[in-house]
């Protein structure tokens, strides 16, 4: 069956590419599909990520269907799906016993794909641990930190590695808090139902929960929980759990859940530092079959440095900015003029790290001292006046916030990396002989410190 598929789909295929008759969007986004059924009037269509699935859909379902129905000479109705959805098996499939197709893993997320940072080599680490040897380490292993930063794909990343590499009988289980507890309700309604589901998760080698502290006010459900967490704990059966904060800080629950969680390994995620959104681009790049040939190098540290307090977000803009480049400009180079006017009124992310002080208010405070306006700052113009003052903001930027210092070129009208580095050096070679520079960077440190 899956031949016939696969036959019918290339000579479809072949029907479609005259047609489409531009062979970057073939080769990048149409050689990559797959048919994969055909029942009843609709046919499902496999794609390998989102912003496949969205082109295709609004810019080329009609060829596809026609092209469809004049190999099979069937009027199908063409779906398509991302790999993920067709690969995950069905929520709270409690009733099976084959551990293949009851963990809810998705296997899209893995460790080879997670792109490891300052940010998050802790959790990492204490995460693969956990998959090489569960029950053995770090039970329960607590992952905690903002939404849109890695939590799940950790999550995921150590069930499907167990998976593997675990014997075929060892039982894995992925569950959001609220899917839980939905399964619970339902099992509450059935004869012996709660019971049932209870022997089922005692049953389990590894569980995985994610956003516990939706447990929050739910006392039932944390009295359920914390005998099942019990059980499993003295049967050396691997639990790990994330939150949006730390065990002490989870509110609502009771406290000798709150101590069970404690009781192991508690690791944080944070936001990620330029140098790992950077690889998370490329590495979302390469998933989408594309290259970063084609996309100017001071566009992606644009991306990274705007928009990188949030994954998805950071992700997002890329989607956005490879969606518009090919519809609406039909662009297969992207520079930094394309990438500012796709980018224009969507919200870059807000990172809390050094809220006190920001290269912004770094700019502002160094302009003022110098009667200039931030424009000038990081303008071309290169009189003395202006030039200091460009070299003592830099340094400023790299001295008190630690950033890249590709990323305070960026920050400074996009002036390459090598720049930023002689400007820093030439400050701290002044700073050594000249008592009037010190002064100055003092004055400037203790205007920041104050604001």
């Amino acid at each position: 069956m899956l031949s016939k598929l696969s036959n019918i789909w290339d000579e479809v295929l072949s029907k479609i590419k005259p047609q489409i008759n531009d062979a970057n969007i073939f080769d990048n986004f149409l050689s990559a599909t797959k048919l994969v059924n055909l029942e009843g009037d609709t046919a499902t269509i496999s794609v390998p990520s989102k912003f496949t699935r969205e082109l295709l859909v609004i810019k080329y379902l009609d060829l596809i269907q026609n092209c469809l129905c004049e190999v099979t000479e069937t009027n199908f109705k063409c779906v398509i799906k991302e790999e993920k959805e067709i690969n995950v098996p069905v929520r709270g499939n409690f009733s099976t016993d084959d551990a293949l197709q009851s963990t809810n893993l998705n296997t899209k997320y893995t460790f080879d794909n997670f792109v490891v940072g300052t940010c998050n080599r802790e959790c990492h680490s204490a995460a693969l641990t956990v998959a090489i040897e569960p029950g053995n380490f770090y039970n329960p292993l607590f992952i905690y930190g903002k939404s849109g930063i890695g939590k799940t794909h950790l999550l995921h990343a150590i069930g499907n590695y167990a998976r593997l590499k675990q014997p075929r009988t060892f039982k894995i289980l992925y569950t959001s808090s609220q899917d839980f507890m939905d399964d619970l309700f339902k099992s509450f309604r059935e004869e012996r139902g709660a019971e049932l589901l209870k022997e089922k998760i005692k049953s389990i080698d590894l569980l995985l929960i994610d956003d516990i502290q939706f447990f929050s006010g739910k006392d039932k459900m944390g009295e359920i929980f914390f005998q099942l967490f019990n059980n499993l704990i003295n049967s050396r059966k691997q639990i790990v759990i994330t939150s949006d904060r730390p065990p002490h800080e989870l509110k609502g629950l009771e406290d000798r859940l709150v101590s069970r969680f404690a009781s192991g390994l508690s690791v944080g995620i944070e936001n990620p530092e330029f140098d790992t959104s950077l690889k998370i681009l490329h590495k979302k790049i390469e998933s989408l079959n594309l290259t970063t040939e084609k996309i100017e190098e001071d566009v992606l540290n644009h991306i990274a440095l705007k928009y990188s307090s949030d994954i998805r977000q950071l992700e997002g803009a890329l989607n956005r900015l490879i969606y518009y480049a090919i519809n609406f400009k039909q662009q297969d180079y992207i520079d930094m003029d394309l990438a500012l006017e796709a980018f224009k009124g969507l919200a870059p992310s807000v990172s809390k790290k050094n809220e006190s002080v920001s290269v912004d208010r770094i700019k502002n405070a160094v302009a003022d001292y110098y009667n200039l306006s931030t424009t000038q700052l990081i303008s071309k113009v290169r009189t003395n006046n202006i030039a200091t003052a460009r070299h003592v903001a830099m340094y400023l930027c790299r001295s008190i916030l630690d950033i890249p210092f590709i990323q305070i070129g960026v920050e400074f009208g996009g002036r390459d990396h090598s720049t930023v580095i002689n400007a820093c050096e030439k400050i701290e070679s002044l700073l050594k002989t000249d008592e009037q520079y010190k002064k100055v960077i003092d004055e400037l440190k203790f205007i920041l410190k104050s604001k």
